[in-house]
């Protein structure tokens, strides 16, 4: 650490042993930790989208902190990319690598963030998705109250819910629905994969009487009462996750004669290994079905409304913060689970290694350490969230976690920086992302290599030029030493809801 960042980390730790308020309570920095779900790059501070998004309260919160411009997640589906972010532990660790398994019955010792924080004398709250949002992965023993995930289409809550352990297996669509009017998805066909969630459109509602809204509106009700303990606040923001329904004057925002759609390359994939196409065939029937019927700007339309309307809702979080006594102690950590693919590449999901799906936002405010403004282009990583908010807090380090902190970059944003970001997809799949390149390595070997720098859309594959097999070997030093066998599947257990409590099937029931 050089003599600047030491300083203003000095300056820092004064600020929260000699303010006389903290004196007398000796208290800890409190945490506001929002997550985001399915949020790519297109925000304005990111410039993903072609033309500019309207998010000015990711900017507003950018120009309070520091704004990670090379920020990725840990993996490229929601449920192993949040198990990595909540335990600090990645994907090839765990053996956690898919949505179709439970991540406590395959680490029953793990400490994750939030039980570390009330451990160590948090008071621990969390509401919307935070954990995976299906029952089994937010075990209630971990937060010292929760507010459950509230959806804009419980029509389709096609799994057990809190109180509600009998999935809708049958459920119809309400009069009206599908919004977006596509006839096989009314039908119930496939595709899309998921005709339940597969749908977009205006709802004529208020803000907060959305799902999103229901929950943003507890967290406001949270920082408006007086806590005796430092709290740990999670509030997780569910858009914008299919189904894209956002009050309509989000959609007003971007009327469709101005919608630009992505640029792709109609040979793009040719240079790519056969692992990485399976990846991004993976469902590009429900792209082909968005084409077919005439609805690829209107979708491309929603997805950008329910940007906007989950930055609104940012928004008021802020301001509720400001607003609050808590302002000059609380630490603000916004992060999005993975990105999602609009038709680059081919693909319309997230299930893949190239940047749509695995660069996020991140943002950090630490008071007395981050200077308002910043922007950092370091290569970070959403897993090293639970060691820099440990470090942030003053806290016994967690020895067992694979990230690292990031508190020197929050203090300098410029400073020297060797890690690049690993992210996995599956067993054995990996991407590199330093500074300026993407190297992908699959399972069966074969490589993908783009200079980020002057190929953005990573269209070239350069793994085969022998002139970059230095640079391959470089970034091959940082892939996992070795990759933990898949967890076992959610069909090897008997779970019971009213316990919360696993028990292994017998193999003939598996």
């Amino acid at each position: 650490m050089n003599r600047r960042d030491f300083l203003k980390l000095s300056a820092f730790s004064m600020t929260f042993a000699f303010s006389p308020k903290l004196m007398a309570s000796e208290r800890k920095p409190n945490v506001l930790f929002i997550a985001l779900d399915d949020m790519n790059d297109w925000i304005s501070s990111l410039g993903g989208y072609s033309e500019k998004a309207h998010t000015p309260n990711f900017d507003r919160l950018g120009r309070m902190g520091v704004t990670f411009t090379n920020a990725h997640s840990p993996s490229t589906v929601c449920n192993p990319s949040r198990t990595a972010i909540m335990t600090g532990l990645r994907p090839s660790t765990t053996g956690i690598y898919n949505n179709g398994q439970w991540w406590r019955p395959s680490l029953p010792d793990v400490v994750t963030m939030p039980e570390y924080f009330r451990k160590k004398g948090y008071h621990v709250e969390g509401g919307g998705k935070i954990f995976h949002h299906t029952l089994g992965n937010n075990p209630p023993g971990i937060w010292d109250n929760y507010y459950p995930q509230v959806q804009d289409n419980p029509w389709h809550y096609d799994y057990p819910v809190p109180g509600q352990h009998v999935p809708k297996k049958n459920s119809q669509w309400p009069e009206g629905f599908p919004l977006n009017g596509i006839e096989d998805v009314q039908l119930g066909k496939k595709p899309p994969a998921n005709y339940r969630s597969f749908d977009w459109g205006s709802f004529d509602k208020p803000d907060l009487e959305m799902g999103d809204g229901q929950m943003v509106q507890w967290a406001i009700d949270f920082l408006k009462r007086s806590h005796d303990k430092p709290f740990f606040l999670a509030a997780g923001i569910y858009r914008p996750h299919l189904p894209w329904y956002v009050p309509s004057k989000y959609f007003d925002l971007y009327p469709l004669d101005s919608i630009k759609l992505p640029e792709v390359k109609n040979d793009d994939l040719d240079d790519v290994p056969a692992a990485g196409r399976k990846m991004a065939k993976a469902r590009r029937a429900d792209f082909e079905l968005i084409k077919k019927t005439g609805k690829y700007k209107e979708a491309v339309q929603a997805y950008l409304a329910s940007i906007s309307f989950a930055d609104a809702l940012v928004g008021l979080l802020l301001d509720a913060l400001e607003k609050s006594s808590y302002h000059n102690n609380t630490i603000i950590v916004l992060w999005s689970d993975h990105g999602w693919h609009l038709g680059e590449k081919g693909a319309w999901h997230k299930r893949t290694l190239w940047e749509r799906a695995t660069h996020v936002p991140f943002f950090m405010v630490a008071p007395g350490v981050t200077q308002a403004g910043s922007v950092c282009n370091r290569p970070v990583n959403l897993i090293d969230i639970y060691p820099t908010l440990i470090d942030l807090c003053g806290l016994k380090a967690n020895t067992k976690l694979d990230g690292t902190s990031l508190v020197r970059l929050l203090a300098n944003p410029q400073a020297a920086w060797q890690r690049p970001s690993v992210i996995t997809y599956e067993r054995g799949n990996h991407a590199v992302r330093s500074q300026r390149w993407r190297y992908i390595r699959y399972n069966d070997g074969t490589e993908e290599l783009y200079d980020c720098r002057t190929d953005p859309h990573e269209w070239t594959n350069l793994a085969g030029d022998s002139r970059f097999d230095l640079i391959k070997q470089e970034l091959a030093k940082w892939l996992p030493k070795s990759n933990a066998p898949p967890a076992l599947s959610k069909r090897a257990y008997h779970f019971d809801p009213d316990s919360y409590s696993w028990s292994r099937k017998e193999k003939s029931q598996q």
